[in-house]
């Protein structure tokens, strides 16, 4: 028995032991899973190295700036071990930064009531102290005003102007934790809910309603108070208003409500804490129930329908909130599919209102909500509740319905396209729809006419209904109604645009595409046409712009362009798939297919088609079509619509612009018309293709543009971790080397940024690439790292147990220039600041041979930052000293201070130091009599014949 638990606390320690030397590497991950096995295995054995390794797990939390856990593992650890100084010290630290000023303060006492010489502790305790005392006197101020503003507010005697500047204020002291503290307890929650049913000024009912939001804002205690004080129909209420910031503000305040009982945050990267969505699954089940029987509420306006389905997309992909499943439960789909199927034709005193996006923001919450089924049962019950809708609807035979069905259909095909086309094979479905478009019925043609639409998706569709539905489509082409021909248009459109990029195949006749390109224009700039009909014909170009006589066609069509662009910055969600997929074609963005000279012969033997790509498809042709759309204005239009929670949509508008920046010269516009912001979200949301697009896009204006300029304040942190994206194996050379290029100036900026790559895991990922068989990625690599060792925890991992100083140092030997250059630049930094980097050095097998190579490198740079090295290992001690000066080392450094070439004048200076140097540690006398070298004649003579030519 007791051999047992010896080799169980052995295994704990060693565990723990693992850990150390992860932390000391700088793997704080690494360390915080190592200790957490360490933990694990310890108390299952009562292990009395327990309480250590929670303090030291508390110290790797710290580093990954997860102070919550930082803080609880201290508060364990203090549990085991009363009044241990390091756990109460890292625990104050994670008080101080959760802004626990008062905790973190009576932590330090502690500390120094146990040990008054405690230096550690006395400037945190000193800080510490101030600020309890300066936020005694501010909470006392903040309290008056508190109370001042509330009356004010409240009072509705009072004049207009004075309350709303009021009500402003009491949204500023919500957002800090004192005010919304104070507030909470003077019943601010309360009055609000009075307030909201008599208050008529538009500004202070919405800053009302952010008061509420910054009251609940990470907050789950205040949160349940404010849910029970109000009642969920109230937010919905307040979200029915006509006024677009109130129902915005409603829709910002239910998230901020969902966020604080899940754990989320305001960020795109954020994901729900699963033990906090189970305590708080009531609340948030009575939440997603509330929100789906108000999406067929009759009652509500269409904007405030908009925004209920959009906060369901955009939390319904979370695992852990396990929405997708619980809305084919409670019958969401249904829902959907009722306001899916909701005409503005069909007006009575149950109909409900939408709005022009309202069909496209159903149909992308139907596709989430499809892509969350995870398995073929949970797929299954997806398809059955769709089939039951269709089914009950095609029971009733007045033709109402079977118009509604045709819209649901063509909704699906818009947004799961797998169920879609499954409902559209249904025995009878196509053919009841293509009847409806051969009758004399403007709304059957109408809607039969969009469904055929979007049935034609796929090549294979697309050939079929190209031979039975051309001729309906031409007919319907003919019709006295603009919706209808305009509709028809986009299906001969479609049609005729199967064969893609493939210049060699063409469903119709020659001139055809151009023929229905110019129609489509007609449509889209005619005066007077509502933005219905110019929808469609943006979408009828979306599908002829595969062409590329039609893509030159339209470039050089200004009236055209702009049309596009003022249906894209109106930033109605219907308009999304036909201007940014029409955007898509001009600027080649879309996949392409690599063809291999192999296969193409393969294909050729075999008598199979080859794809031709037209010559208007030429690199010039395209980059003359990109720069033409930056310069009218391409990016604040894509700026607009890039508020989709489609993901396709969102990849769509990633690849665009990253063909944009592609252009060195257009990379400014991108930064000036505010595409980082919209790159920044696309970077962490989204499809994985549209994710690396919108990375790369970053990483070019990182490598052109001045980065403090491009990634101002917190963009510049928050940029690095899309840039860390690209150092994966998955990605192209390309991205990976502009990656490191964007990093390699993020990382000159200050020690902020080189602190959040560190956090990031960004040092390993960079180092990999040194190991690169490739020139250009070895240099970035090189040159990112020589901006990294700036800083002070990056010198200290350079300092642990590894060769990291040994693989720079042989890499100052590279024959290129550039990496050599970063490499020994790199070792300069280190070996000025650190003994331990410059005793590694004499510690390589072949330190002589790298100094050899660095004292007569042909590039005057890198033997200048060569001679440096060897001036800190110099400086860095007597025993160095001596162990280069019993090489020739002194010999060639003498030779290189008489050395009359100018372009090496630095290193002739730091050589001379170096000798100066020596001379105070009496290894050497001065001799004016040195001969230069023989490893330097030759160079010299080269500079003589240079100056007598």
């Amino acid at each position: 028995m007791t051999n047992t638990i010896s080799s169980e606390e052995s295994s704990a320690t060693g565990f723990k032991d693992k850990g150390n030397e992860a932390f000391k590497a700088g793997k704080w991950e690494d360390a915080v899973l190592q200790y957490g096995l360490a933990i694990k295995l310890g108390a299952q054995q009562q292990h009395k190295e327990l309480p250590v390794f929670y303090k030291n797990r508390a110290a790797a939390y710290l580093k990954l700036e997860q102070y919550d856990k930082a803080a609880d593992d201290c508060t364990e650890s203090l549990r085991m071990s009363p009044n241990d100084p390091k756990a109460l010290y890292r625990r104050a630290t994670a008080y101080e930064a959760l802004d626990k000023v008062e905790e973190a303060y009576k932590d330090a006492t502690n500390i120094f009531k146990s040990d008054p010489g405690n230096k550690i502790v006395q400037p945190i305790l000193h800080r510490l102290h101030l600020v309890v005392e300066e936020r005694g006197a501010r909470n006392a101020k903040t309290s008056t005003k508190v109370k001042q503003m509330m009356e004010l507010t409240f009072d509705f005697g009072a004049p207009i102007e004075k309350r709303r500047s009021a009500a402003n204020n009491l949204v500023v002291l919500a957002k800090e934790s004192t005010g919304a503290e104070l507030l909470f307890k003077e019943q601010c929650v309360a009055k609000v809910a009075t307030l909201a049913k008599l208050e008529k000024d538009a500004d202070i009912y919405v800053n009302m309603v952010r008061v509420v939001a910054a009251l609940c804002d990470q907050n789950v205690e205040r949160t349940k108070a404010v849910l029970q004080e109000l009642g969920i129909p109230w937010f919905m209420r307040v979200l029915d208003q006509k006024h677009e910031d109130c129902v915005a503000t409603a829709q910002y305040c239910l998230q901020t409500i969902i966020n604080a009982l899940s754990g989320l945050k305001n960020k795109p990267d954020s994901k729900p804490n699963k033990e906090l969505c189970s305590k708080n699954n009531r609340e948030i089940d009575t939440l997603l129930t509330c929100m789906v029987y108000s999406i067929t509420d009759r009652t509500i306006s269409g904007p405030a329908r908009d925004a209920i389905i959009e906060l369901i997309t955009r939390n319904v992909h979370y695992s852990a909130l396990e929405w997708a499943e619980r809305l084919v439960e409670i019958r969401g789909l249904c829902r959907l599919l009722e306001v899916c199927s909701e005409l503005d034709d069909y007006k009575y005193e149950s109909a409900m209102e939408i709005t022009s996006s309202t069909p496209t923001i159903a149909s992308v919450c139907l596709a989430r909500i499809y892509e969350n089924m995870y398995y073929d049962e949970a797929k299954q019950r997806f398809t059955d509740q769709i089939d039951e809708f269709i089914k009950d609807k095609l029971l009733s035979p007045d033709m109402e319905s079977k118009v509604r069905v045709t819209v649901a259909i063509t909704s699906l095909l818009s947004g799961p396209l797998d169920v879609g086309n499954q409902i559209i094979a249904r025995d009878g479905i196509l053919q009841m729809i293509l009847a409806m478009a051969t009758t004399d019925d403007m709304l059957q043609q109408r809607v039969a006419c969009e469904c055929l639409i979007a049935a034609s998706s796929k090549k294979d569709k697309a050939k079929a209904l190209c031979e039975q539905g051309v001729d309906i489509l031409k007919r319907l082409y003919h019709s006295k109604n603009d919706a209808i021909r305009v509709r028809a248009l986009v299906g001969l459109c479609k049609l005729g645009s199967y064969g893609g990029q493939d210049a060699a195949i063409r469903p119709f006749g020659d001139g055809a595409a151009l023929k229905l390109a110019e129609a489509c224009r007609r449509f889209l700039i005619k005066p007077g046409k509502d933005k219905d009909i110019r929808r469609w014909a943006a979408d009828g170009l979306a599908y002829l712009t595969l062409d590329a006589e039609c893509k030159e066609k339209l470039i050089e069509d200004k009236e055209s362009i702009h049309a596009l662009m003022d249906l894209a910055r109106a930033g109605d969600q219907s308009c999304l798939y036909g201007v940014v997929t029409t955007y898509v074609n001009l600027c080649n963005a879309y996949e392409k297919q690599e063809l291999l000279p192999e296969m193409v012969e393969l294909a050729k033997f075999a008598k199979h088609h080859i794809p031709e790509e037209h010559e208007l498809d030429d690199v010039d042709f395209i980059n003359k079509r990109i720069t033409v759309l930056a310069n009218e204005g391409i990016t604040t239009a894509l700026c607009s619509l890039a508020k989709t929670e489609s993901h396709n949509s969102q990849e769509l508008i990633a690849r665009v612009l990253n063909a944009v920046c592609g252009l060195r010269e257009l990379r400014g516009k991108v930064v000036q018309d505010g595409g980082v912001k919209t790159l920044l979200r696309l970077a962490l949301e989204g499809t994985d293709k549209g994710k690396r697009h919108a990375c790369q896009a970053l990483a070019r204006i990182g490598i052109t543009i001045n980065p403090e300029v491009a990634f101002s304040g917190q963009r510049s942190l928050d940029v690095i971790r899309p840039l860390l994206n690209l150092l994966h194996q998955d990605c192209t050379a390309l991205e990976n080397f502009e990656s490191l290029m964007g990093l390699t100036n993020l990382a000159s900026m200050n020690e902020s940024v080189r602190q959040r790559i560190i956090k990031e895991q960004g040092l390993s990922k960079i180092e990999f690439y040194l190991m690169e068989d490739h020139l250009y990625l070895t240099r970035a690599a090189a040159q990112c790292l020589c901006n990294l060792v700036m800083s002070e925890d990056v010198v200290t991992m350079f300092e642990g147990e590894n060769d990291r100083v040994k693989f720079l140092a042989l890499l100052c030997e590279d024959e290129d220039e550039e990496t050599a250059m970063a490499c020994a630049g790199a070792l300069a930094i280190l070996t000025s600041v650190s003994a331990k980097c410059c005793k590694k050095i004499l510690a390589i097998a072949s330190w002589l041979d790298v100094l050899h190579t660095l004292i007569a490198n042909p590039s005057p740079a890198v033997q200048h930052r060569g001679i440096v090295v060897i001036l800190n290992i110099i400086n860095a001690g007597e025993e160095f000293a001596k162990k280069l000066f019993d090489t020739d080392i002194m010999e060639l450094l003498s030779g290189l201070g008489q050395l009359p070439d100018e372009t090496r004048s630095k290193a002739r200076e730091v050589a001379i130091q170096c000798l100066a140097a020596a001379e105070k540690y009496r290894i050497i006398e001065r001799s004016d009599e040195a001969e230069i070298p023989d490893v330097f004649k030759e160079s010299a003579k080269i500079t003589e014949i240079t100056e007598e030519d």
